[in-house]
């Protein structure tokens, strides 16, 4: 019998990307998106599993770019912003926003003006190319954003909603956080590795399936049914857990180094 080779053994190592929602995976979920708390400790922690996971790991958002960048200062990720409409590769370049979503996102917005100018609670959040109606503040009116951002993406046949955590969202059709993270996983130093994702939402539950139909897994944070085939109980877990794949990456490429 043909004794089995060690080298094609460690060639057969699983490389693993982590892929992560912000808001409510990465930190708590707060009032306003301004009102968020960053953990100091957070923006190296990831700096360093990034970096022991050769750059694979990207945050994918319904955040712009400039806000998670904002967030994690110093540092500089791969990100997918407003739910993959804005991408930032790994090796710094941008895919380029189509302008006539931005424009169809400027209309939807001035068509919510008048609703949120009579309940000053809500708040409204334009990104390029996409617009979220927040009614965390004031949860009674869940139905009337719903019908007013229904109403007002009625004459945009690119946009479609997304509900989320006391959000609404007008977004692109055919763009999703799911979209986002096969872009990401066709792109060096993603390619060829096994997708994580990591995430809390309805919006997330697209990357979930996009993860595990591409061999990798989904991981919810938290209750509520879910495509994710694993759960997760809280944010630190959430820390501990990239810190722990981060760690893992490494050891695994000094053994081949050995």
């Amino acid at each position: 019998m043909q004794e089995p080779d060690p080298a094609a053994a460690t060639d057969a190592t699983v490389q693993l990307a982590v892929l992560t929602d912000f808001d409510g995976t990465l930190v708590d979920i707060a009032e306003t998106p301004d009102a968020v708390e960053v953990p100091a400790t957070l923006p190296e922690l990831l700096a360093n599993a990034a970096d022991e996971l050769g750059s694979a790991f990207a945050v994918i958002s319904g955040r712009t770019i400039a806000d998670i960048d904002r967030f994690l200062a110093p540092e500089n990720f791969a990100v997918a912003g407003s739910h993959g409409i804005q991408r930032r590769r790994a090796d710094g370049s941008m895919q380029p926003v189509d302008e006539r979503l931005v424009a169809g996102a400027a209309r939807v917005a001035a068509r919510l003006q008048p609703l949120v100018a009579a309940n000053p609670s809500l708040l409204l959040e334009t990104k390029d190319g996409a617009v979220a109606l927040h009614y965390r503040r004031e949860p009674e009116l869940a139905e009337a954003c719903q019908e007013a951002i229904a109403a007002a993406i009625a004459e945009e046949d690119d946009f479609s909603l997304v509900a989320g955590k006391m959000v609404i969202e007008a977004r692109p059709k055919g763009i999703s956080k799911g979209t986002a993270l096969r872009a990401f996983m066709l792109e060096e130093p993603f390619l060829g590795r096994t997708p994580v994702f990591i995430g809390d939402d309805t919006t997330d539950e697209d990357a979930f399936v996009a993860a595990q139909e591409m061999g990798g897994v989904g991981i919810k944070l938290g209750a509520g049914e879910t495509a994710a085939r694993l759960r997760i109980a809280n944010i630190a877990s959430v820390h501990a857990l990239i810190r722990g794949l981060g760690q893992l990456a490494n050891q695994e490429r000094s053994g081949k180094d050995r």
